[in-house]
């Protein structure tokens, strides 16, 4: 069994991608290369490999095994259009490569207001080193962000929706915006996958997943990638290898195993997430549910024209209350644990601040906010894990 040219749909292309068969050689899963050192049979033979492209061949442990190919060929071809995918040790190493492939000194970039906090950091500080200048912009802007390119800005990164507070960014008309203008797109796709957003069709340059996440699925391996779109491949890879980057090949068939189970998973990520979701809209103690597949969520109605569904993460806003109400809640819960990252098996809940993490948009909401993170757990338990917190939020607050 090997990738097939005829179309399929997603849960046949997440089993047949990336298995070619002279890289699983009649086993069903590409087995575990580990390599540093590769042999060569003479001198001759050595150097005429040193002058040759190393893309799916093997030259050193550096530049890859059929372990490491096999799942980045497979994230290229959940991408309609795409040309290559790089692997990283995890997705925040994806996103700084990722960027330092399309920025130089004297650059700016316009960062979504609402992204991941390490994705803030880095412009705050790897990037500043560089002389690269960051602007932040409204999630909502969409067609808008066109005043806001500027003579110097080269790249717009995008993450949607946003990890904390959920907005729904109109991708299209931020890509139909930058395109003639020359401006590089880039998408941390993490929450929706190629399976739910297929990023490089929709216009995007270059987008990101933290394989961490929904590609891993089981909460135990680190790891990153960035898939290009035609004509950005070969310098995202050029800078890759300059960075030394390497995703491990054990982590990497990690990632191969945890992917051909990826969209079973997220359709039952989606279907308990929707009925918890609903659920929360319901309770007195809740203000807002902050879930891109609600109408109450900014951006909802881009959710419904762009997105094929919705994954396991979401927020709520409670009504009234404070951090000692919120960290009651939270401690409550028997089955939710509380822990950063998400996109495994098992549930989690933290408090989420994302007014800590602005700088030209504010949020105004009722109460502090909670993250969850629906696992694969049944629901039912789920709900009423969560009607003990929010008994336990009620007393505190009283």
């Amino acid at each position: 069994m090997s990738d097939t040219n005829k179309p399929v749909g997603d849960a046949t292309k997440v089993v047949l991608a990336g298995r070619r068969p002279e890289w699983t050689q009649g086993i069903v899963s590409p087995p575990v290369w580990r390599a540093s050192t590769i042999l060569y049979d003479s001198v001759g033979h050595l150097r005429d490999s040193a002058t040759r492209d190393t893309h799916h061949r093997l030259f050193y442990g550096r530049k890859g095994t059929p372990t490491q190919w096999s799942l980045a060929d497979a994230l290229t071809s959940l991408e309609p259009g795409a040309e290559g995918t790089f692997l990283y040790c995890s997705g925040v190493a994806a996103i700084a490569a990722a960027l330092l492939s399309v920025l130089s000194p004297g650059d700016e970039l316009l960062l979504v207001d609402s992204a991941y906090d390490p994705t803030r950091g880095m412009a705050g500080g790897l990037l500043k080193r560089f002389g690269i200048t960051t602007r932040y912009y409204d999630p909502m802007i969409g067609a808008g962000i066109a005043e806001l390119i500027g003579e110097n800005t080269r790249t717009i990164f995008m993450e949607s929706p946003g990890s904390l507070s959920f907005e729904v960014q109109d991708v299209p008309a931020i890509v139909a915006a930058a395109k003639p203008r020359g401006v590089t797109t880039l998408l941390d796709n993490t929450w929706a996958t190629p399976l739910f957003f297929p990023a490089i069709e929709r216009g995007v340059d270059l987008t990101i997943l933290a394989g961490t996440k929904y590609v891993v699925g089981h909460s135990d391996v680190m790891l990153g990638s960035v898939t290009a779109a035609p004509g950005h491949f070969k310098k995202l890879r050029e800078t890759s290898f300059q960075l030394g980057q390497v995703a491990s090949p054990d982590d990497c068939w990690l990632g191969s195993r945890g992917l051909r189970t990826m969209a079973v998973r997220l359709a039952q990520h989606q279907s308990s997430a929707l009925t918890i979701a609903k659920w929360l809209q319901e309770r007195p103690e809740v203000a807002q549910v902050l879930h891109p597949a609600l109408p109450d969520c900014p951006g909802h109605e881009l959710f419904v024209r762009d997105f094929k569904g919705s994954s396991g993460l979401f927020s709520f806003v409670l009504n009234g209350g404070d951090e000692a109400s919120r960290a009651a809640l939270i401690d409550a819960l028997q089955l939710f644990g509380i822990g950063y990252s998400w996109g495994g098996f098992e549930s989690l809940a933290i408090p989420a601040d994302p007014q800590r993490h602005r700088s030209v948009t504010k949020r105004d909401a009722a109460g502090p906010m909670v993250r969850l993170q629906i696992g694969l757990e049944d629901p039912a338990d789920l709900i009423a894990d969560l009607e003990a917190g929010l008994d336990a939020f009620r007393r505190v607050r009283g």
